[in-house]
């Protein structure tokens, strides 16, 4: 049985640390000694795995986007069929667990650093990059190349919207808002319409 050396799970601790801390303090309010207390340690022993307050926000964006790109993933391995597939990126991409106005405002703080942050600005690309891959995977089955660009852009701009409008109003925008919201435009935007209106994947 393969074992996990101490330092790999030290770094994932702080790493998710981090995030958690950037959901109640946003990237101005979260310091290296704010994670380190969130964890009982010190600021030093977070200097010992992480170079600095940038290296450590930046592996913490990495750790959650990975969450999410997980969460996709285990949704389109079930997946048997274009439509299935479509659902699985929207449904993933609202998963209940990340879908919060906490994590929200996390990702809202981090995305504010990208014009700033070159590594940020990689990590972005890499998250549209994959993205509209895995759109465009189910899409031209669905529709004629020429209008795939199209809807995936649709897509994408309009689950980022509602992320947005979940961490920036106060009422919120429940899950089954956003997704009946993405659903309507499918039903609109594909050939048949989209008759499940939810996916059950």
């Amino acid at each position: 049985m393969k074992l996990t050396r101490i330092s790999v799970i030290r770094r994932r601790e702080l790493r998710l640390a981090a995030f958690e801390v950037l959901q109640k303090e946003g990237i101005a309010g979260a310091t290296l000694e704010k994670v380190a207390a969130h964890t009982n340690s010190s600021k030093g022993i977070v200097l010992h795995y992480f170079r600095n307050k940038q290296e450590l926000f930046e592996h913490a964006m990495r750790e959650a986007n990975s969450q999410l790109r997980d969460a996709v993933t285990e949704r389109l391995r079930r997946a048997k069929t274009p439509r299935e597939r479509l659902s699985a990126i929207v449904e993933g991409n609202f998963e209940e667990r990340f879908y919060q106005p906490a994590t929200c405002h996390a990702w809202l703080s981090l995305c504010a650093e990208v014009p700033r942050e070159p590594q940020f600005t990689r990590i972005q690309k890499v998250i549209h990059a994959r993205m509209h891959s895995n759109l465009m995977s189910a899409l031209t089955d669905l529709l004629p190349r020429d209008e795939c660009e199209e809807v995936a852009l649709a897509l994408t701009t309009l689950i980022d919207g509602l992320w947005l409008r979940l961490g920036l109003d106060s009422g919120g925008i429940s899950r089954e808002t956003a997704l009946n919201q993405v659903y309507a435009y499918l039903d609109h935007r594909l050939p048949g319409g989209w008759p499940e209106r939810r996916g059950n994947i």
